[in-house]
């Protein structure tokens, strides 16, 4: 995935190799890359808790990374979450609309929402027209 994102961007990439002991506890973390004086972007499904990203964000800014932005897909933002973000050093996350978050925005100004709306009733037109939905990882409707 992380190739696919940067090879489309024209940019190089690090990676963060997590490891886990059990489920839903990251034991380790490394970082696989440069990032010295370059804009970090961070690239997860999901985040809940936010511990992790949260992690990965101190260990960029550690790493020489100028500046560090998180993109999620799925913003679940249980429990300690914002208070998290808001003390981790993200100049922004952002995620789609699958969750509602203008309650989570009133008390988090980092978090901004991407409608994905557009996409997902193009995916289902598709379905029932019997046509590709994966057109659309290269064809994003607007």
């Amino acid at each position: 995935r992380v190739t696919s994102i940067a090879d489309r961007l024209n940019v190089e990439f690090a990676l963060i190799h997590k490891e886990r002991k059990k489920a839903n506890e990251v034991d380790r973390m490394v970082l696989v890359g440069d990032v010295k004086d370059r804009v970090a972007i961070l690239v997860d499904d999901m985040a809940d808790t936010c511990g992790t990203i949260c992690h990965a964000a101190e260990k960029l800014v550690s790493a020489g990374a100028t500046k560090v932005y998180a993109i999620l897909t799925h913003g679940i933002f249980s429990g300690p979450a914002i208070s998290r973000i808001n003390n981790a050093s993200f100049e922004a996350v952002v995620v789609t609309n699958t969750i509602p978050q203008e309650e989570k925005m009133k008390y988090c100004p980092k978090i901004q929402v991407i409608d994905i709306s557009m996409i997902l009733a193009e995916a289902i037109r598709r379905t029932h027209n019997g046509e590709s939905v994966s057109f659309l990882f290269s064809h994003v409707p607007l």
